[in-house]
């Protein structure tokens, strides 16, 4: 295929776009490097050296002999050179990596919230409407959340969509199915919900063919195929706003660090290794919905797992500390949280589990790169709420 990736520098776009033109699918890289810009905005780098893009995409031609191009334009903003791209690659399909992706990120201040809903949903929309000025029949794939549904209730969460009953004027029931009820966290997660209602209208407007993954928390750090260079290597993000909770307690354990587990740990999360991300990528492409049928949606996930329960794994392997703090985040202290993540598995994919081994060598990557933690920032400091704010300045 000839496949566009929004975002493909990035901690999952980075990844996917080595692990597709190793399938030999041809990649363009779209990203106007705005994560880098965030480092520098944060006072924080990646605990993995990442080299620049054009380095990058040098080492993997060298590795491979495939060709990466990259074009750095901004999709929330640039539309026409968007439109651009699709006149002139004509590509089979698109991959939507290009938003901000981090929660505390987003809930950091009014600029933080007004940039997330401004660059997000502007992105999302930029690409839906270039698709159908184009005329180019494109299959464009998502990355959701998990988030989009919220966490718990105790009832099974579907693929998407639920089936409902409405009550008619005359007393019948008219069974429908409709897109499960939102219920955003953060205003990173309200995107990702406007998300779903832009392609729920495209779709039912111009037939554009839609994938969305409602993915669950990423950890790992390497694939195969970042493996093969040093320069290739991925993202690790460990601070409070960007690190995910599983790689944050790995680094911590790995520089002698208290596992930081806030409120009581009972959030109950779903969880991917960044392998499995580029997987379902590719089978998602693989399996694009017909022409005139719904956006296809997938919970992306393999399993699902309280967080003290994690840090007790993380410090029974490591002989790690937990230290219990205040919770920033405007949730609840516990939940449960239950699945329905049949559709992946049935296209082909093997989850990859928690695995010693695989925990291991994320906390092998905290060694190596020790030096280059900067431990100011491994705590949480972006708050949902004022009232969160004040008890987390109490407790510092």
């Amino acid at each position: 295929m000839r496949i566009v990736v929004f975002g493909g520098d990035g901690f999952c776009g980075w990844p996917t776009s080595l692990h597709l033109s190793a399938r030999g699918h041809d990649v363009w890289i779209v990203d106007n490097l705005v994560r880098r810009s965030i480092d520098i905005e944060l006072e924080v780098s990646s605990l993995t050296p990442i080299a620049s893009i054009s380095t990058r995409l040098e080492a993997w031609a060298d590795v491979s002999g495939r060709a990466i191009p990259h074009l750095n334009i901004d999709v929330a903003k640039e539309f026409y050179r968007v439109l651009d791209v699709f006149k002139e690659v004509q590509p089979d399909a698109v991959i939507h990596f290009a938003e901000q992706r981090a929660a505390p990120y987003s809930m950091k201040s009014e600029r933080h919230k007004r940039y997330t809903v401004e660059n997000n949903t502007a992105a999302t929309h930029n690409l839906l409407c270039a698709i159908v000025e184009s005329g180019v029949d494109v299959h464009i794939v998502h990355l959701g959340t998990m988030g989009v549904y919220g966490y718990g209730g105790g009832a099974t969460i579907p693929e998407g969509y639920l089936p409902v009953e409405i009550l008619s004027a005359d007393g019948r029931r008219i069974p429908r199915e409709i897109l499960h009820p939102a219920d955003p966290g953060s205003i990173y997660h309200m995107t990702k919900t406007l998300d779903q209602l832009l392609f729920y209208y495209y779709n039912k407007n111009d037939h554009v063919r839609v994938t969305d993954l409602h993915q669950g928390v990423v950890w790992g750090t390497n694939t195969e195929e970042t493996k093969r260079d040093p320069r290739l290597i991925n993202r690790f993000d460990y601070d409070g706003d960007y690190g995910t909770v599983l790689n944050r307690f790995l680094m911590q354990a790995a520089i002698g660090y208290p596992l930081t587990v806030h409120g009581t740990g009972g959030q109950t999360r779903a969880f991917i290794h960044i392998q499995d991300t580029a997987r379902c990528i590719e089978l998602a492409l693989l399996n694009p919905p017909p022409r005139n049928s719904r956006v296809q949606i997938f919970n992306q996930m393999a399993e699902t797992h309280r967080v003290r329960d994690l840090a007790e794994r993380v410090a029974t392997l490591t002989g790690a500390s937990i230290e219990y703090l205040p919770n920033p985040r405007n949730e609840a202290p516990e939940n449960d949280l239950i699945v329905e993540a049949k559709s992946l598995v049935e296209l082909g994919l093997t989850p990859t589990r928690l695995e010693r081994g695989l925990l291991e060598e994320v906390i092998d990557v905290g060694k190596r790169y020790v030096d280059r933690c900067d431990r100011r920032r491994i705590p949480c400091t972006s708050t949902w709420t004022v009232e969160r704010e004040r008890i987390l300045a109490r407790s510092s």
